[in-house]
């Protein structure tokens, strides 16, 4: 492949792996309350998560500087996404008058 279709796959991949990132961060959250031990879970969910991201963008960058970036930019979108989904479902949980399920 030529090193703007590695870019594209990058950005791409970058961008699945932040949802998924943030859709583990967001099922820990979920957790905590009825967790026996918040702390253990919490620890345990960093670790996991930072663990992933670090092996992730090791092997997508493979070297190169512009994979790399690209995989961070498709990251980045995917913290957008997500914050923006999470503010809104907090907003409908807050107007229904519940907490959020």
């Amino acid at each position: 492949m030529t090193d703007a279709a590695w870019v594209v796959v990058a950005l791409s991949a970058g961008f699945a792996f932040g949802l998924g990132y943030y859709a583990a961060l967001w099922m820990t959250v979920h957790r905590l309350p009825k967790a026996r031990q918040p702390a253990l879970l919490s620890v345990t969910s960093l670790a996991a998560r930072l663990a992933a991201a670090a092996g992730f963008f090791y092997l997508i960058g493979a070297g190169d500087w512009r994979r790399f970036l690209a995989a961070g930019v498709g990251f980045g979108g995917a913290r957008l996404i997500s914050v923006r989904w999470c503010r809104e479902a907090a907003e409908r949980a807050a107007s229904d008058g519940g907490l959020l399920q």
